[in-house]
C-alpha cells in the first residue's frame, strides 16, 4: 500500500468522529473528487462509526457509516452509481454498518413521511435495485436482513415510515429487465377500474415476525391504525376476516354469551350459608356444581389468554388507548373470580361480596364483541378514549374537591355543641348530626354534585361559614366540573370522529390475528387468503406468492 493511499485512506481517531476519511467528504457534492479519491485508491468500503453518526445520537447525522449509504441519503445519485459501478474498486450493495443496515435500510431511516423527502429516497432507492440487478441477480438486496432480522419493508413498518412503505408496496417497473424487481403487477386496466397482484414476501403472518404483525402490534409505532389501509394490507385483512375470522368470531361471541348466563345463574342461585357446600339435592346441585366448574375453566381460559397477550404487548398508556383496555378487564374478571374460588374453599362467606365484582365485569366485557360491528365498533372505541381521558381526568380534579370539602365540613361539624342550663346547671349536649362523620359527608356532597343533595342539615349549623362551603363545592362540581366533562367529551367526539374508524380496524385486526393464532398450524394454512403462486423470471427456482 503506498503512501498515497495510506493518506487517501487516513481517519479520525477521536470517539466521535471516528472512521470518517477522505471518500467521505462526499457530502460536499464534488463527484470529480470523489472519482479521483477512488482512482488513487480511496477504501470505498470504510465505515464512519463514531458517536456522531450512531443512529440514537442527540447531536448527530447517521448515514449507515458507508460511503455509498452517504451518497444515498444526501441525495447524489452520480456518486452512488460510480461507487457501485466504476474500474477502480466498487462499493459492495451488500455491506453493513455496525447495525448491520444496508444502504436500503438507511434509506428507510433517514425518511420522514414528507412528500419531497419521500420522492428523492424512492428515486435513490429504486436506482439502488436497478443498478444492482444489472450486476449481481443472484443476491436479493431487499431481503438482506440487519442485526435486528429487520428487512427494509420490515423496518419501515417498524418505524412507522408510510409513504417510503408504500413505494415499496407499489413499486412496478415496466419493462422487461427490471419488471422481476416489481412488488406489484398490474394485470388489466379498464377506465379506473384495475386488477393488480401484490407481492406477498415478508407481509402475510404465513412468515415469522412478518409486516402485517409487526404493524398490528407494534404499539410503539405512531401511525400503525394509518399503515393499515395501505394497499395490501387493507384488502388482505378484509379477506381474512371474510373468509374465517367472522365465523370464528360469532362463535366465540356465542360461546361467551352462553357462559355469561352459566356464571349469572350461578352467582343468583348460590347456597346460603358458609362454603363449601355439600352436594345433596338432585339436580339443582349437581347443575350448580357443574356451572361453577364451568365458570371457573372459562376464569382459568381468560387469565391465560391476556397473560399472553401482556407478554406479547407490555401494557402501556397507548397499548391501553387502543386495544388494551378489554385485556385488562377481562384479567381483572379472571383473577377476581379464581380469588372468589379460593375464598370459597377457605371457607368465607365474604366471597359474596367479592363475587358481585367480576360478574359486572363478565357483563361490562360483552362489550369487547361490538368490534363485530362496524358503526358499534367505532362507538366503543370513542367510548374507551373518553373514558381513559376525558373521565379520567375530571375524576382526579372531582375527588380533590369531594374529599377536601367532606373533610372541611366533617371537622367543622365536629366543633358544634349546644350548652343548655338544666335544673341550675350547665348542661354540655353534642350535635349528633351524621355530617360529623366522613363517609357519610362524601355520600352526601357527591348527591349534591349530581342534584340530589338535602339541605335541611344547614337548618341547625353552628357556623353559616356553611353556607359559603356548600355553595362553593356545588359551583365548582356541578356547575364548572359538569359542563367542561360534557364540553370535553363534546370535543372528543368531534376530534376521533376521523380517527375512530382506523382504530375500530387495528382492533379488528388483533382480533383476526389472534384467531387466527390460536387455530391448529394445518388448519391455519388452509384458512389463509386466497393467493396465486406465480413463477418469478429472476430464477426458475424462485417461485413468489400473490394476493389479488
Amino acid at each position: 500500500r503506498s503512501k498515497l493511499e495510506n493518506l487517501i485512506n487516513a481517519s479520525y481517531t477521536d470517539r466521535n468522529y471516528k472512521g470518517i476519511f477522505a471518500c467521505c467528504h462526499c457530502q460536499r457534492r464534488t463527484f470529480e473528487h470523489v472519482k479521483l479519491l477512488v482512482q488513487k485508491g480511496a477504501d470505498v468500503e470504510a465505515k464512519a462509526n463514531g458517536e456522531f453518526f450512531q443512529r440514537h445520537a442527540e447531536i448527530g447525522f447517521y448515514f449507515g457509516e458507508l460511503p455509498l449509504s452517504l451518497a444515498a441519503c444526501t441525495n447524489q445519485p452520480d456518486i452512488v452509481s460510480f461507487l457501485m459501478e466504476n474500474p477502480y474498486r466498487r462499493a459492495d450493495v451488500t455491506d453493513r454498518d455496525s447495525r448491520g443496515n444496508t444502504v436500503l435500510h438507511t434509506l428507510v431511516v433517514i425518511a420522514d413521511n414528507t412528500k419531497e423527502n419521500t420522492d428523492i429516497i424512492a428515486k435513490v432507492y429504486d436506482e439502488i435495485l436497478v443498478q444492482h440487478n444489472k450486476l449481481d441477480k443472484k443476491v436479493q438486496l431487499e431481503e438482506i436482513e440487519n442485526n435486528d432480522s429487520m428487512t427494509p419493508l420490515k423496518l419501515a413498518a417498524k418505524l412507522g415510515k408510510i409513504e417510503v412503505g408504500l413505494h415499496m408496496l407499489h413499486r412496478e417497473f415496466m419493462d422487461e429487465e427490471t419488471r422481476p424487481l416489481s412488488r406489484k403487477f398490474t394485470e388489466w386496466v379498464y377506465g379506473p377500474v384495475h386488477s393488480s397482484l401484490y407481492d406477498m414476501t415478508s407481509i402475510d403472518t404465513n412468515e415469522e415476525d412478518s409486516v402485517l404483525e409487526i404493524i398490528i402490534f407494534g404499539s410503539e409505532i405512531p401511525n400503525h391504525p394509518e399503515m393499515l389501509q395501505i394497499e395490501p394490507l387493507r384488502s388482505l385483512l378484509q379477506d381474512k376476516w371474510e373468509r374465517f375470522a367472522l365465523k370464528l368470531f360469532l362463535m366465540n361471541f356465542l360461546l361467551y354469551v352462553v357462559y355469561l348466563i352459566i356464571f349469572t345463574a350461578v352467582a343468583l342461585y348460590r347456597k346460603d350459608g358458609k362454603p363449601p357446600f355439600p352436594i345433596e339435592n338432585f339436580p339443582l346441585d349437581h347443575l350448580r356444581c357443574v356451572g361453577e366448574i364451568l365458570s371457573v375453566f372459562g376464569a382459568l381460559i381468560f387469565l391465560y389468554k391476556t397473560i399472553n397477550h401482556f407478554c406479547r404487548n407490555p401494557p402501556n398508556f397507548r397499548v391501553l388507548s387502543i386495544d388494551g383496555f378489554n385485556d385488562i378487564v377481562f384479567f381483572l374478571q379472571a383473577a377476581l373470580l379464581l380469588i372468589c374460588v379460593i375464598m370459597y374453599g377457605c371457607g368465607q362467606e365474604e366471597y359474596v361480596g367479592l363475587l358481585v365484582l367480576p360478574l359486572a365485569l363478565a357483563w361490562v366485557n360483552l362489550l369487547y364483541y361490538l368490534r363485530g360491528s362496524k358503526q358499534l365498533g367505532m362507538y366503543g372505541v370513542m367510548m374507551q378514549r373518553m373514558i381513559l381521558r376525558d373521565l379520567l381526568h375530571f375524576l382526579s380534579v372531582y375527588c380533590v374537591l369531594l374529599f377536601g370539602f367532606s373533610a372541611v365540613v366533617s371537622a367543622a361539624q365536629n366543633l358544634t355543641a349546644d350548652i343548655q342550663l338544666q335544673g341550675g346547671r350547665l348542661t354540655t349536649s353534642v350535635n349528633k348530626l351524621s355530617y360529623s362523620d366522613v363517609r357519610f359527608t362524601i355520600l352526601e356532597l357527591f348527591k349534591f354534585t349530581i342534584g340530589m343533595g338535602d339541605l335541611q342539615f344547614t337548618d341547625d349549623v353552628q357556623y353559616k361559614v356553611y353556607y359559603i362551603l356548600l355553595i362553593s363545592y356545588i359551583v365548582l362540581t356541578y356547575i364548572l366540573l359538569l359542563n367542561m366533562l360534557i364540553a370535553l367529551m363534546s370535543n372528543t367526539v368531534e376530534r376521533l370522529s376521523n380517527q375512530s374508524e382506523n382504530i375500530w380496524n387495528l382492533q379488528r385486526a388483533f382480533t383476526i390475528l389472534d384467531m387466527e393464532r390460536s387455530l391448529p398450524k394445518p388448519l391455519r394454512h388452509k384458512l389463509l387468503s386466497r393467493s396465486s403462486r406465480m413463477e418469478s423470471s429472476r430464477n426458475s427456482m424462485d417461485t413468489r406468492k400473490f394476493f389479488r
